[in-house]
């Protein structure tokens, strides 16, 4: 016999995922206190450890595990994931005598974890255990026990880890935070580990890999008539060319929107310097920066166009927003 399932109302189905947010909310706030020097000994743990981090779990605090290696892994702690049951038949020799072992379970009496302990030991492996229980078998046995548990979870059983993983899932962020920080882990450093889709390419593109440069980046000289400047624009069709002097360095921008200001007030565009109706102190960058950098300066001072420059302020190059679409750094 089928049992019909009681859809609930908008209201309840609100009620119900605020009551569930409330209670995984208050599991993480209620780890804040539980904090102590273990946490600070697990952190000095990691950060001694000459071989790899290992993290382990199994159920809903094995899929907890392998988040945690892979945020581990992604900001400058090397970890992976090892699953207890296949560590029983063979993986067990991914864990070395250099290594540092994290074991998940909220129980703390997950029998393919014991069953793996006592040899992780033997290696002569360090081991820190993550569970919501600090008196069971698991916390007794580590090196380092740290508490994340919950007072209750979301389930309305009681029974589905919901809290609990929860609170595990921040601690180990928590970890990976606190082991960047000590490293000094860097944005460069954080790019080499995501080169690919969009985080990729916003953290390792710079200017000069989508910049404009030679024929390609308008550029008049300060003796120029507006007439040859408009000339220089059409041709860069970039809506603007730089100003530059003598030695190439930039003085100013003509952009489309100085034309327009130009036509209203009738200047002769034969007889008229580009100079003498440009726009001075142009916004610049240089070429070893992040285009996403240039993307904020344009978007703060809400212009298309960018000139890039060396140090001494002579034009190497443009860039404008089209060209940041196209690398899809935008």
């Amino acid at each position: 016999m089928v049992q019909a399932v009681r859809k609930p109302a908008g209201d309840d189905a609100i009620a119900i995922a605020r009551d569930v947010l409330e209670i995984e909310a208050k599991a993480i706030a209620d780890l804040v206190s539980q904090l102590d020097e273990r946490f600070t000994e697990a952190v000095h743990t990691i950060l001694a450890c000459r071989g790899r981090t290992v993290v382990s779990g199994i159920g809903k605090s094995g899929h907890i595990a392998r988040k945690i290696a892979s945020t581990l892994a992604s900001t400058g702690t090397p970890a992976f994931f090892v699953h207890p049951a296949e560590a029983s038949h063979g993986d067990l020799g991914m864990i070395a005598r250099d290594d540092v072992f994290i074991a998940l379970s909220n129980s703390g009496e997950s029998a393919e974890l014991l069953a793996i302990v006592p040899l992780v030991k033997r290696q002569g492996a360090k081991l820190i255990s993550l569970t919501g229980n600090p008196e069971s078998t698991l916390a007794k046995e580590a090196d380092v026990h740290l508490y994340a548990g919950a007072e209750k979870e979301a389930c309305p059983l009681n029974l589905a880890p919901t809290a609990s993983t929860t609170a595990a899932l921040a601690l180990g962020d928590a970890l990976a935070v606190a082991l960047m920080h000590a490293k000094g882990f860097t944005r460069d450093e954080f790019a080499l580990s995501h080169p690919g889709g969009a985080l990729g390419r916003r953290l390792l593109t710079h200017v000069r890999d989508v910049m404009r440069t030679g024929e390609s980046a308008p550029r008049v000289g300060q003796q120029a008539t507006l007439m040859e400047a408009l000339l220089e624009m059409s041709r860069g069709r970039m809506g603007m060319t730089a100003v530059l002097d003598d030695a190439g360095r930039v003085i100013g921008i003509y952009t489309d929107g100085d034309l327009r200001r130009s036509l209203e007030k009738s200047v002769d565009l034969r007889a008229t310097r580009v100079a003498d109706v440009m726009s001075g102190h142009p916004r610049t960058i240089g070429p070893e920066r992040l285009a996403v950098e240039a993307v904020e300066i344009m978007e703060r001072d809400k212009v298309n166009q960018i000139l890039v420059v060396d140090e001494g302020k002579r034009l190497v190059g443009a860039l404008n927003m089209h060209d940041l679409f196209r690398a899809k750094v935008i």
